[in-house]
């Protein structure tokens, strides 16, 4: 019985992607645009390392696609998250609530600051952080002291609530500000994967003091390697700037730096790949949704599956498809995985969650059920944006 149901599998994806003589990448970019001139320009121009007309133009497309004042390029989206958690004053021995069912990113961010990621639970309904059951959590874990939410546990200060938006699906925004408010938490919004996904009309990355983009090689729109802080704030965007340049004093050839800072800044070369990118990055999304039903429809007939759908308060760029097993099918997992990799649908499960990572297993944390019930059950699927009309 079990080896019927996970041979349907295969049916349903042939269905949406065709029969693949080689393996099919889990996400992979496409470069149809104007990459090619836009690079060669630069290596005419001699115009490649962090400065350049490039630079400029990219950050300018991003503030004026996500609707942000303003966007500060990095080398990578870690290292905005990290600039970021800098920026709302997370320092040494605070702790940052982070989800549990993240990338890596995330947690390293908040240890680069030599913070702690204070680890939290998802919710069915976003795969992302749930901000009902953090609510209960927090009245029963905090209190204030001297105007601080301190963690009745450890005595460390809870000072910043970092959600990220899992596979493009935003996160309860609304509810998680109210709790902000609440407990005085600053808000930091890990956006690495929701270029091009909004919470009731405003694009994610908008809704916290700062927040972090990433164009890795995988996501919706790539630079090779890189990312960005976005902010509405000129202060923390001035600061984002300096800080990411080595904290270098501007002066015509004196090089003096008033602070410790971090040679973060996007090369002028990756720029010029990344504003090819987002010229194209309204089609992309089409067509990432336009797969994301041909999925649904796909996997509809199979009754101990179904694609995850975005939240009812959103529109999501759908980065990642995932397939979610019923509990009683989760034992499947790992055979669903070994038989589609085996014929070159190249899925994977959710990554391991960061209280099961060594490094990690220490930190505090909340029940986690939710979290560690939808890693059981998970199976992303092949969401390359041209994959929409193979």
């Amino acid at each position: 019985m079990n080896t019927a149901r996970i041979n349907a599998v295969l049916p349903a994806l042939e269905s949406v992607l065709g029969k693949p003589r080689a393996p099919i990448a889990l996400h992979e970019p496409k470069f149809e645009g104007r990459e090619w001139d836009y690079v060669k320009e630069c290596l005419d121009t001699g115009w490649v390392s962090s400065a350049g007309k490039f630079v400029d133009r990219f950050e300018s497309m991003l503030t004026e696609y996500t609707g942000a004042k303003f966007a500060i390029a990095t080398v990578n989206g870690t290292s905005a998250l990290h600039i970021c958690l800098q920026l709302v004053g997370v320092q040494s021995g605070d702790e940052v609530l982070t989800p549990a069912l993240t990338f890596i990113a995330s947690a390293n961010a908040v240890s680069y600051c030599n913070a702690i990621p204070h680890l939290v639970d998802s919710s069915e309904n976003t795969l992302g952080l749930d901000p009902e059951k953090l609510r209960g959590y927090l009245r029963s874990v905090s209190e204030f002291r001297n105007g601080r939410l301190v963690n009745k546990r450890s005595g460390a200060r809870i000072r910043a609530v970092m959600p990220m938006h899992t596979f493009g699906h935003p996160v309860d925004l609304d509810a998680l500000i109210e709790i902000c408010a609440e407990f005085k938490l600053q808000l930091v919004e890990d956006a690495a994967e929701s270029l091009g996904s909004y919470y009731k009309g405003r694009h994610t990355g908008t809704f916290g003091r700062v927040a972090a983009l990433s164009f890795n090689g995988n996501k919706v729109v790539t630079t090779g390697g890189g990312g960005a802080i976005l902010t509405d704030d000129p202060e923390l965007a001035k600061l984002a700037k300096h800080l990411t340049t080595t904290a270098r004093v501007p002066h015509q050839w004196s090089f003096s730096h008033d602070q410790i800072g971090y040679n973060y800044r996007l090369p002028n070369i990756n720029a010029a790949l990344g504003c090819a990118q987002l010229e194209a990055l309204p089609a992309a999304i089409e067509k990432k949704r336009a797969l994301a039903d041909k999925y649904m429809t796909a996997f509809k007939p199979i009754d101990w599956l179904e694609l995850f759908r975005e939240p009812v308060f959103a529109k999501s760029n759908y980065w990642l498809n995932a397939l979610l097993l019923k509990r009683e099918c989760a034992h499947l997992r790992d055979a669903v995985l070994e038989l589609t990799n085996r014929h070159n649908y190249m899925t994977r499960p959710v990554w391991t969650l960061m209280h099961r990572l060594p490094i990690y297993a220490d930190c505090p944390r909340m029940d986690l059920s939710v979290a560690e019930d939808i890693e059981r059950r998970l199976v992303n699927l092949p969401s390359s944006p041209a994959l929409a009309h193979t």
